[in-house]
């Protein structure tokens, strides 16, 4: 067998530790996957084979390859604006709602990967402001929580190239929102991370101690997830959502069978949830 196969034992143990760690069910043929997103750590690691990098993931003492493992199997793509549609309704809607509030407006992307999404969030929240004068005396917060470590850095330094401005970033919010930063890199300018706060998140645990939001974006997150697992996060955003509070999944999630504890908002496009 080469070094970089994974024999079955070892791919049964490891969809077994991923579900554990981070609530992530990888099929039963998704051994390409696997070997795809760990091969590049065998170097780093000095491991020789798979199979021997996924005996030593399984060692708790082994605590900086196990998040390295985490990180690779966790890490996703992802665009500015997503879709489109759940941006728009955000300043259509659902930002009208809130606008004479004086407390804080709290919104919650989870998952955030490298940043796209909140700070998208951020990006229609000043765009909304800027139409509405005096919206949100009392300030907007946003929180972008991921499991990965090595995303959070990413999200936290605002920097990215040309290629990734490009998927989904509009011309005018490029010259809006971004300022050029070093060796041809764009960064968020400082008024847009300003508004963001970004944080670790693992979605297996306790959402309590980051305190209840109006709004939450869980898109493209519960697809990784068996419908057990699913149904244990949407009861806790269901918690943490004040009342009346909005819930966006991604466009080919849905909460059907799996909560009824929010009523389903068809819009001119797209679908919002909202707690009941």
């Amino acid at each position: 067998m080469s070094a970089r196969q994974l024999d079955d034992k070892s791919y049964h143990q490891f969809r077994t530790f991923l579900e554990q760690q981070c609530g992530i069910v990888l099929g039963e043929n998704k051994q390409y996957l696997v070997k795809s997103r760990l091969a590049p750590l065998m170097a780093k690691f000095d491991v020789s084979s798979l199979s021997d990098l996924v005996a030593r993931t399984l060692s708790p003492v082994e605590r900086q390859l196990r998040a390295a493992v985490i990180d690779a199997m966790t890490t996703n793509e992802t665009l500015w604006f997503r879709d489109e549609y759940p941006f728009e309704l955000l300043k259509k809607r659902i930002l009208p709602d809130f606008a004479k509030q004086r407390t804080p407006l709290k919104i919650w992307s989870a998952a955030s990967s490298s940043g796209q999404e909140p700070y998208s969030i951020a990006m229609s929240v000043q765009e909304f402001k800027q139409r509405n004068p005096g919206a949100f005396p009392g300030g907007v917060q946003i929180i972008g929580t991921d499991i990965s470590s090595t995303m959070l850095e990413h999200c936290k330094y605002g920097h990215y190239d040309s290629l990734a401005l490009s998927r989904g970033l509009s011309a005018e919010r490029k010259r809006q929102f971004f300022e050029p930063g070093e060796n041809g890199m764009w960064k968020v300018k400082d008024a847009v991370k300003a508004m963001v706060n970004f944080r670790p998140i693992n979605l297996l645990n306790s959402y309590s101690l980051m305190g209840r939001f109006d709004i939450v974006f869980i898109r493209n997150v519960l697809i990784y997830f068996s419908p057990e697992i699913k149904t244990q996060i949407l009861a806790q955003i269901h918690g943490v959502l004040n009342n009346k509070g909005y819930l966006f999944l991604g466009a080919s999630e849905s909460l059907s069978g799996l909560n009824k504890n929010f009523d389903m908002l068809r819009c001119n496009p797209g679908i919002v949830y909202q707690k009941q």
